[in-house]
């Protein structure tokens, strides 16, 4: 018998078919990364931990196994330096391993997810809302109860429904 999984990390290490992002905030800037966000800011080059990061690994790894990892980011223009550096270096190296991201643009039309939570969502059956402070710290993950699914659902799909391809958004909106 499996080990349960009660963490964002068994989750992510053990899905099945697919793991979805949803992104709300502006500034994830305390969370991981805090060095090559540095750097960005600095105009230095990407350092090669983070282009050799343990999530890219991850992300390689379940893509070379046939699942799908993709995740819509909510945001509004003009970017926050934060998304700069997230979008500009950080979808970009995810993508080349084959993670997939969306952007809901809302510079220009009302956010239809106002109120929707920061969340992973693994094989349509399990929901972890994420946490974070006012300075965009991740404080951690909990798990939705099994009859909250359906909200959640409902919001991956309104997400997705309403967001673009990141390459064709980056086109237009990119630096």
């Amino acid at each position: 018998m499996a080990a349960p999984r009660t963490t964002l990390g068994d989750w992510l290490d053990t899905f099945e078919v697919e793991a979805f992002r949803l992104e709300t905030l502006d500034d994830y800037s305390q969370s991981g990364g805090v060095a090559a966000y540095q750097a960005f800011l600095a105009g230095e080059s990407q350092p090669d931990a983070f282009r050799a990061a343990e999530w890219v690994t991850t992300v390689d790894d379940a893509v070379q196994a046939g699942k799908r990892m993709y995740r819509v980011h909510i945001l509004a223009r003009p970017l926050t330096p934060y998304l700069r550096f997230e979008l500009g270096w950080g979808y970009q190296r995810n993508a080349e391993v084959g993670e997939e991201f969306f952007i809901l643009d809302t510079t220009d039309r009302e956010n239809p997810l106002p109120d929707a939570p920061d969340f992973w969502m693994f094989d349509n059956q399990a929901v972890g809302a994420m946490g974070y402070d006012d300075h965009g710290k991740y404080l951690g993950t909990d798990f939705a109860a099994s009859e909250r699914l359906p909200d959640f659902k409902a919001c991956r799909d309104i997400a997705l429904a309403h967001a673009e391809p990141f390459a064709n958004w980056w086109a237009r909106h990119g630096e």
